[in-house]
């Protein structure tokens, strides 16, 4: 390969390390290929016509085409098998079909994967030409009306996705928030609801996703009914906001299931009532009721914080000790799993990138979109998530096992009589 290097380093195409690069990856895809295609004729070599002759040969190759790859864009000249064996079943040719570069291959997998997660991440799907030809070499399969067709399938996906089987997916803990986003088509937020939650074996999983209406409890119920109906069994422990209308579809759903108030959402309401010269010390107190070393540490701290902060300011008192029991709920589950239990940070987390996204583009345009948007979006951030703490405890809660300062009570044997 041999370039005019400029006098700043650079190429006609771009920098000399690029094209190194890609020059690399073009030799490195043709000898994969030569080499698949070797040991395809190698395999078949035995099979031979009544006149002795090879069925199948070596046929020259195929017209070059680039193909839009990590390292750029690379032009690929695949060679070609004549492939002359008759299918018994369909009386067709049989054909060879390269796994490396099918015939419809323009980009490989990872750019199709990069793609929408660019645009789900914030690049607006105009940008996406001007932004990554430079990178890649090439404007092919890029176009705006690219990203159009994958939101489209992005929509097939969440209806799915909305349908699957849950009975064989044991929830344990479980998440709730109602997240709202800005649809140019409507007046008003739309209330993405987002349930997520922790399998049997520790893992964290996206359970449903749905259009709401402000978080009322109708909305929540509807979603929740769903997952009843689709084999979903009622959590040990749910994690929620102050939002009444998630609760009251709870109980009427899974009422067996206990109610975990998430801290961070409660901190906030409480210093909503106090003046700020105030809230940094109430705050500092209301991090050694979550932060006790057990439920009767944090007790005596809800009476530390009602003696100091109660003659002057009732409101912001009240909130904690209407609560008291939702918000030291986790406390009866193993002390590995507190950390995860007290908030709903693992949904406020994902949805951060969400945030980002319809802010970028002004909002989505439709609640479909959003929802499609959405769904994509923690599809992505899914894979990342990791289990929770001490993942083997999981199980033990599901099967009754009973906790005691955040330590498994273990069970007396049964006396023989």
């Amino acid at each position: 390969m041999l370039s005019v290097l400029n006098a700043d380093g650079t190429t006609e195409t771009g920098s000399l390390i690029d094209d190194i690069v890609r020059e690399g990856a073009r030799r490195m895809l043709a000898a994969a290929l030569e080499a698949e295609v070797n040991a395809y004729i190698a395999e078949l070599a035995d099979q031979r016509d009544e006149h002795g002759r090879c069925l199948v040969v070596r046929n020259g190759y195929h017209q070059p085409r680039k193909v839009t790859t990590a390292a750029g864009t690379v032009e690929v000249k695949a060679p070609r098998v004549n492939d002359k064996r008759v299918d018994e079943a369909t009386g067709e040719r049989k054909r060879f079909s390269s796994a490396i570069l099918p015939p419809w291959c323009r980009k490989s997998p990872k750019i199709s994967e990069v793609l929408p997660l660019l645009y789900l991440h914030g690049l607006s799907s105009g940008d996406f030409v001007p932004a990554l030809e430079q990178f890649l070499g090439s404007s092919a399969g890029l176009s705006s009306a690219t990203i159009t067709r994958l939101t489209e399938q992005w929509q097939q996906d969440h209806a799915v996705f909305g349908e699957r089987d849950l009975s064989t997916s044991d929830y344990v803990y479980v998440w709730a928030d109602g997240i709202h986003l800005r649809i140019r088509l409507r007046e008003a937020k739309s209330c993405v609801l987002v349930l997520m939650g922790v399998r049997a074996d520790g893992t964290k999983e996206l359970i449903a996703m749905s259009d709401g209406y402000r978080e009322s409890a109708d909305s929540w119920a509807d979603l929740l009914r769903d997952c009843a109906r689709r084999g979903m069994r009622a959590p040990a422990l749910a994690v929620g906001d102050g939002a009444l209308g998630f609760w009251k579809a709870l109980a009427e759903v899974f009422p067996e299931t206990r109610h975990q108030r998430c801290w961070v959402h409660k901190i906030a309401n409480v210093a909503n009532a106090l003046p700020k010269s105030a809230q940094p010390g109430a705050k500092k107190a209301l991090q050694e009721i979550y932060n006790a070393e057990d439920r009767d540490h944090a007790l005596k701290a809800v009476a530390a914080f009602a003696k100091t902060y109660g003659a002057k300011f009732p409101r912001a008192v009240k909130k904690i000790t209407e609560d008291v029991d939702e918000l030291l709920a986790f406390y009866d589950f193993p002390a590995e799993h507190w950390i995860h239990l007290r908030t709903t940070n693992p949904i406020e987390s994902t949805f951060t990138t969400v945030r980002l996204r319809t802010k970028v583009t002004r909002g989505a345009g439709s609640a479909a979109a959003a929802l499609a948007m959405v769904f994509k979006l923690v599809e992505s951030a899914q894979q990342r998530w990791r289990a929770v703490n001490a993942p083997h405890l999981v199980a033990l809660v599901r099967a009754g096992a009973r906790f005691e300062r955040g330590h498994l009570v273990e069970r007396p044997e049964a006396r023989a009589v």
